[in-house]
């Protein structure tokens, strides 16, 4: 972003007034003050605010000021709204579940303008975490994505920007190559400013046939791609020699979709990195495979690479970075440092020197199990930070089985005894192994909170077995069940199950009646463009769409023809898995001993954790005495200079505040859905706000199309 220069008379206050209002260019970071002007707060991604008129001593007037509607229809799925919002002089920007963008009275809630990317399209849809700003004098955008497009809105009456690639919007396609042009490409954190540049990342296909997830800069004026870096390098490029020769060719993923951090003053970009497609079995892709799995260091202007670390060697456990670094500094060996901290799926911390690289704690190497899939080559060390300790347990064995009733224990021992379990970084099998923590963490999407003052990082987690099973599907080439019915486990079994059974939260419906809820040409047109979390199958052959749709309509024998287009479909892959599926007892609770979700609070200055607390109850539960266990959660904290940790993301839908010192919680509001999101914290009209969205959707919870923004009442009596 960039100012016009002020007759020096008016210079002093005018930066008085916009210290921490909007974002700016040149050696000031932004930061959120009055304004929360970029996702999770700032560029440090610190989820901070210093405001504090809202605190310890006076939480309890702490009431409703408002809430908004987005008037989308919620009733027919599991919707969500993920949504960290932007506050910018007096106007709060946000989206909706079927990801209409919208701009509100930050003190009212009464709507400016909405902006709907689509309304024609009733089978594209992914979840949105937020927007990005950019001004330029008079020039103000909102940049946000729906579907495979990043459009540039008129912040002040959400019209498109026309001078902006095309009519307004460019193909976050752009750049990836020919054989990505059908391909599942999405994204669903926001990019982020630097100068005139958005850098940003992508959601991409986790299986067979995803496209490569490159990090690339946009011109916010023009839309035109300005830099590319390619996360499966090339040849010649760094860590080309980690994947095989051809691999950049073939393999996806290896994608940044969970946002990033800026160090503005340095011009260095901070991008953490998932896994490279296929996320269970490697054997096409041996070797440590970077960018896969790493934090990256780049010059924001160019897109250069200064400085990576990878946190996961050949991943074979879907251990993705969950969420942007923190940008801090933290007092270490008596100096001041400028660090950057990544959480991360398994619950570590990892800690940096911003500039080089250098892990400010000691990491070892530690050798973990090796495969036996066919073709696998795990990697042999896996690297483990010593300090700060994890906030997430590692390992699930017999002592850590579930105790809140002896019926549970039993039922889930009886479990346990069948699978592989017992250590950290156990590699994916046809027996089925143990992933622990599960799938969704440890740390997650919403990200972790700094508090700047004090170095002092608080992060929820999820403390939740899940249970991988591996098949072989080698054998069902030319099985009884013809090549239908392996075109299904190949390209759908993952989500929906090898039964067609669904996932039992209700994310990915069941599929055993579908044929007699939709026609053939429904199915095949929900393939082809995805419908709600699902994503577009286009890029499949004919024939296999053609395959899956009689197999759906439960008609299981195609010709010979059919399985020649599996085969090129499916690519070298001998596996695919029964799907996402969390070890529970028979009640459908945690397989492990509670809490099964907690807060911790972390200082990086000296590496310990300093309390540790759970997240969230069930009411059945306490009923019957047992303590409160804590719940999955999703959703991140903020922390505030009133002392206070503010945070949703608890599957009993409640919104706390902490009190940041010492855990305990001092205020909570039930809301009227899940608040499954990252609050923002901002000033409007000389008062302090706090608001959250209220989208549900996850964890079986009903679904929702709300934000809800709380303030001081006085006179309270609650």
């Amino acid at each position: 972003m960039k100012y016009r220069y002020l007759p020096a008379i008016w210079l002093f206050p005018a930066v008085l007034f916009l210290m921490g209002c909007i974002q700016k260019k040149g050696d000031k970071q932004v930061e959120a003050g009055k304004d929360w002007p970029v996702y999770l707060g700032d560029h440090s991604s610190s989820q901070y605010s210093p405001l504090n008129e809202i605190n310890k001593e006076n939480i309890a007037q702490l009431d409703l000021a408002w809430e908004y509607h987005t008037g989308d229809d919620v009733s027919k799925n599991h919707s969500q709204i993920q949504c960290n919002p932007i506050i910018i002089d007096g106007i709060l920007y946000g989206t909706s579940p079927k990801l209409k963008v919208f701009a509100l009275s930050a003190a009212t809630g009464k709507r400016l303008w909405e902006f709907d990317p689509d309304t024609t399209s009733k089978y594209a849809q992914n979840v949105n975490r937020g927007i990005s700003y950019w001004q330029d004098g008079n020039d103000k955008r909102i940049l946000f994505s729906s579907g495979s497009d990043l459009f540039a809105l008129n912040a002040e009456t959400g019209t498109l920007v026309e001078t902006f690639g095309i009519s307004g919007k460019v193909s976050l396609r752009e750049g990836l190559g020919e054989s990505a042009q059908n391909l599942y490409v999405v994204a669903t954190s926001p990019g982020i400013v630097y100068d005139d540049l958005l850098i940003i990342g992508s959601r991409v296909s986790e299986n067979a046939g995803a496209a490569p997830g490159n990090i690339r800069a946009f011109n916010i004026r023009t839309g035109k791609l300005e830099w590319t870096f390619n996360t499966i390098p090339k040849p010649g490029e760094f860590g080309y020699e980690t994947w095989p020769e051809e691999a950049y060719k073939t393999v996806g993923g290896a994608n940044s979709w969970a946002g990033m951090s800026l160090d503005e003053k340095r011009g260095i970009v901070y991008i953490p990195t998932g896994s490279a497609a296929f996320d269970f079995w490697g054997g096409n892709r041996k070797g440590e495979n970077l960018f896969a799995n790493c934090i990256l260091a780049l010059n924001a202007k160019t897109g250069k690479r200064i400085w990576h670390f990878q946190t996961v060697h050949h991943d074979l456990w879907d251990r993705d970075l969950p969420a942007p670094p923190n940008l801090l500094t933290v007092i270490h060996d008596g100096k001041k440092i400028d660090a950057v901290a990544q959480i991360t799926k398994s619950g570590f911390v990892f800690l940096f020197d911003r500039e080089t690289g250098k892990s400010l704690f000691p990491v070892e190497e530690r050798p973990v199990p090796a495969s036996d899939l066919q073709g696998e080559e795990a990697w042999q060390t896996q690297p483990v930070p010593l300090a700060p300790p994890p906030f997430a347990q590692q390992v699930f064995t017999g002592d850590e089985i579930t105790d809140i009733s002896p019926e549970s224990h039993a039922y889930v021992s009886g479990m346990l005894a069948k699978v592989r379990t017992g250590r950290s970084f156990i590699p994916p099998s046809t027996q089925g192994t143990v992933i622990f923590p599960g799938f969704d963490g440890g740390g997650e999407w919403g990200g972790a909170a700094v508090d700047q003052t004090t170095s002092v990082l608080y992060v929820n987690s999820n403390i939740m077995p899940w249970i991988l099973t591996m098949i072989n599907i080698e054998g069902d080439k030319k099985g009884d069940s013809g090549t239908a019915e392996r075109a299904y486990k190949v390209n759908c079994a993952v989500c929906h199950g090898t039964e067609r059974q669904g996932d039992p939260t209700g994310t990915y419906p069941s599929l055993k009646s579908v044929s007699e809820k939709y026609s053939t040409k429904d199915i095949l047109n929900i393939i082809n463009a995805g419908k709600g979390f699902m994503p577009s199958f286009k890029h499949l052959s004919k024939e296999v769409k053609e395959s899956l749709v009689k197999y759906l309509a439960g008609k299981k024998s195609v010709n010979d023809t059919h399985e020649l287009g599996m085969a090129k479909n499916a690519g070298t892959f001998p596996y695919t898995h029964t799907g996402y599926n969390r070890f529970l007892d028979q009640n459908g609770y945690p397989a492990v001993k509670p809490p099964w979700g907690t807060i911790s609070a972390i200082d990086l200055n000296d590496g310990v954790i300093k309390w540790q607390v759970s997240l969230g109850e069930f009411e059945e539960l306490a009923k019957q005495g047992i303590p409160p266990t804590g719940t999955e959660n999703y959703g991140g904290p903020v922390v505030t200079a009133g002392g206070l940790l503010f945070i949703g993301a608890s599957k009993d839908g409640y919104f706390r505040a902490f009190d940041k010192d010492t855990g305990k919680v001092l205020w909570k509001y039930k809301l009227p859905a899940g608040g499954y999101a990252t609050p923002a914290v901002y000033e409007a009209e000389g008062k302090e706000y706090i608001v959250i969205a209220c989208g549900g959707g996850k964890m079986s919870t009903h679904s929702g199309d709300s934000y809800v923004a709380f303030t001081l009442i006085k006179n309270n009596s609650k």
